[in-house]
This record gives structure tokens, sequence and C-alpha cells, in this order.
């Protein structure tokens, strides 16, 4: 019996040995716990987007460094003209469109003339009759002039008294003027008929010269009335231009004008247009100034012509100190040099494809303005880094700042 009690001696020593061991093993797991804490913020922080600010490639023209001035205006024709008719009717007949090429004498429309060609006939008429009454009065004075002639012979052997020979002679001087009557009235016959012609020509409308038809005003059933105040009648049928007149009106500041000469060479942009240039020369002054706006009219002349170049376009003009060559006019790849890393060989920019930025090895030109011309893999539209950080890493997340 007093074995088997001592057999229930609780044994002390190695229960205190156990807590001993746990705390050193919270200490080693809450260690490993930190560790792992602080890697992942590191590595978080690593791998977050680098903020940045983005700028475009772009590209220059070397005109601008030999641009004296700028300065904007329209495209308009110096030959046009809104075509109406000078007579008075109903439009009959159009034959022409917006767009249309047209010759000078080249019939556009015409209104209905019927009336009037109606009168030419009857002026016709009217030349027949008086040709046939001067046939009469031909006949008549041939008639009196052989009176007057035996009248003399009898007079001479007084056969016959003054008084006979003077009524014979009355005879003979009507019918001389019965003949310049009917010779007059064959002129007016024939006056009439070509005043008859006139007035249905006035009907047919014609282009006054080569050119494209801009607008159309009137169409087939419309009276057209060019002199009528009318709200119901068409001044003008269309509105035509000779597009090889076309010239920049451009306006310059008054204080700017010293600086403008005619014959000066330009290089004019249309804001339709954009990547197209044209040569261009100041082919004159409007001799006054517009006191609203302070500004001098310039009329520029293209040099070079292009079928796409319109009446009342927008268009920028950069008046130069000379002429350019065929180099200068060609666009160069640019960028604003804060992009840019690095001197000489050694430069650089940051591509942004994809939210990644790529470094990229490029070669500095010239200064154009505010832009640098560059050479390299890159090109108009390209997205690139402003101002880029020392953060950035070739491959890198990268992500726009918010302004």
């Amino acid at each position: 019996m007093d074995n088997d009690i001592s057999k229930l001696k609780i044994e002390r020593q190695p229960l205190l040995a156990t807590p001993r061991k746990s705390r050193h093993l919270g200490r080693w797991i809450g260690g490993t716990l930190a560790v792992l804490v602080v890697g992942g913020l590191v590595i978080s922080m690593a791998n977050r987007p680098t903020p940045i600010q983005l700028t475009s490639v772009t590209q220059a023209y070397p005109s601008q460094a030999l641009s004296v001035l700028n300065a904007t205006g329209y495209v308009v024709a110096q030959r046009k003209a809104s075509i109406a008719s000078k007579a008075t009717g109903r439009l009959e007949w159009l034959g022409v469109r917006e767009g249309s090429t047209v010759k000078a004498g080249e019939l556009i429309a015409k209104l209905e003339n019927a009336d009037l060609k109606a009168n030419v006939s009857q002026a016709a008429a009217n030349i027949d009759i008086a040709r046939a009454r001067l046939q009469e009065a031909e006949a008549e004075l041939q008639d009196a002039q052989r009176a007057y002639d035996r009248a003399l012979d009898l007079k001479k052997q007084n056969f016959i008294s003054n008084a006979e020979l003077d009524q014979v002679k009355a005879r003979l001087d009507r019918a001389k003027a019965g003949v310049s009557g009917a010779r007059s009235a064959i002129g007016a016959a024939v006056a009439g008929t070509e005043a008859a012609r006139v007035a249905v020509a006035n009907t047919e409308i014609r282009a006054p010269f080569d050119g494209v038809i801009l607008t159309k005003n009137a169409n087939v059933g419309d009276v057209v009335a060019p002199f009528s105040s009318s709200a119901e009648a068409k001044a003008a049928v269309v509105t035509m231009a000779d597009l090889s007149t076309l010239e920049v009106e451009a306006d310059v500041a008054e204080s700017s004008v010293g600086k403008v000469k005619v014959g000066m060479p330009c290089e004019i942009q249309l804001d339709a247009l954009p990547d197209m240039r044209l040569k261009g020369v100041v082919a004159s002054q409007v001799p006054s100034v517009d006191r609203s706006k302070a500004t001098v009219m310039f009329k520029i002349r293209f040099v070079e012509k292009h079928d796409q170049v319109l009446p009342e376009m927008s268009a920028k003009v950069a008046f130069l100190t000379r002429e350019l060559n065929t180099n200068e006019r060609q666009p160069k790849v640019a960028i604003t040099p804060t992009a840019l890393s690095g001197e000489g060989k050694q430069t650089w920019l940051w591509q942004v494809i994809d939210g990644h930025a790529k470094k990229v090895q490029v070669e500095r030109g010239e200064q154009l303005g505010d832009l640098q011309t560059i050479r390299g893999p890159v090109k108009p539209g390209d997205k690139v880094v402003n101002k880029p950080s020392e953060r950035l890493k070739d491959g890198g997340a990268v992500v726009v700042a918010e302004k």
C-alpha cells in the first residue's frame, strides 16, 4: 500500500521546464513574422507604380526658327461672283450643283422664256414686212423717176406748164422719201429683233469666268428677281469662284506691320490640313487699318497650290526671313527638353508603354523654339515621361500623377 502511494508522487521539475521552451518558441515565431511583414512592405513599396507626368513626342518644322511673325486668317477667292439673271422669271432649268466645274460662257441655268422667243419670231417677221415695203417704195420711186423724165422732155417742148412739172417733181421727192423711210424701217426691225434676242439671252445664265460652283441658292420653279425685294424671290441662282485666285487674308497687329514686307516668303498651314505646309508669298497690303481690331490686312498668295484648299478655310501664316530649302521643309521629331536625361551620346528618355517605363536611347538634334529635335526609335504621338525622377527603372510600373 505504501508503495502504491509513493507512485502517486507529482514530478514538479519537468513541469517548470515546459513554459520556458514555449516562451523561446513564441519569440522566434514573432520575430519571423515581423521580418516577413517588413519584407512584404519593402517588396510592396518596390513594386508600387512610380508617379509620373506625361508628355508626347511631336514634330517640329525648321521654319519655326526662321519665323519673324505669325498671323491667322482665312482663305479667300479674289475672283468670286453671285450669278443672277438680268431678267425676272421662273427658273426652268438648272444644270449645275455644288462643286461643278464650269468654263467661261457655259450655260448654268435658264428662266422660262417662251413669250420672249415669240417676240423674236415677231421681230423677224417685221423685218420681212419692212423689206417688202422697201421694194414697194423702190418701185414707186422708179415710176416717179420715169414720169419726171418725161415731164422734163415735155416741158422743153412747152407741152406742159411749170405747175404740172412741179407736181411730177413733188411725186418724185415723195418716192425718194418713201424709200428712205422703208430702209429705216428695216433698220428698226433688225434692231427690234436684236433686242428680242437679247431679252431671250438675259434669261440664260452663263458663267462669267472659269471656276467652281460654291453654293446653289435657287431650285427649279423658284422665281428669280435680282432687283426685287420680295421675300419669295431669289436674287442669285448660284455663287461661284475661281479657285486659281485663292489667297490668304491675314490680319497683322498694327504694331508689327513693320516686320512684314510685300514679296516676303511665307509658310501657310491650314487648320483643316494640319500635316501640310504650303509655300506662300506676301502679295499685297490693304492700305487701311481696322480700328475695331487694330490690325492691317495682308494678302498672301499661294506659291504651291493644292486641290484640297477651299475658300473660307482657317489658316496660319508664318512670315519668314528667307525662303526655305527642301530639307528645311521636312518635319522633324521633337520633344520638350525636360523629358530628356543625360548629355551628348548618353541621352535617353522614358517611353511609357502599357503602364511601364521603357528606357530609350536617343540623339539630340537642333533646338527649334521651345522644342528639342531628336533622332531615335520614337515617333510623333508616343507618350514619354516629363521631368523623370531617379526612381524610374527600365520596365518598372508607372502611373500618371494626379495634378
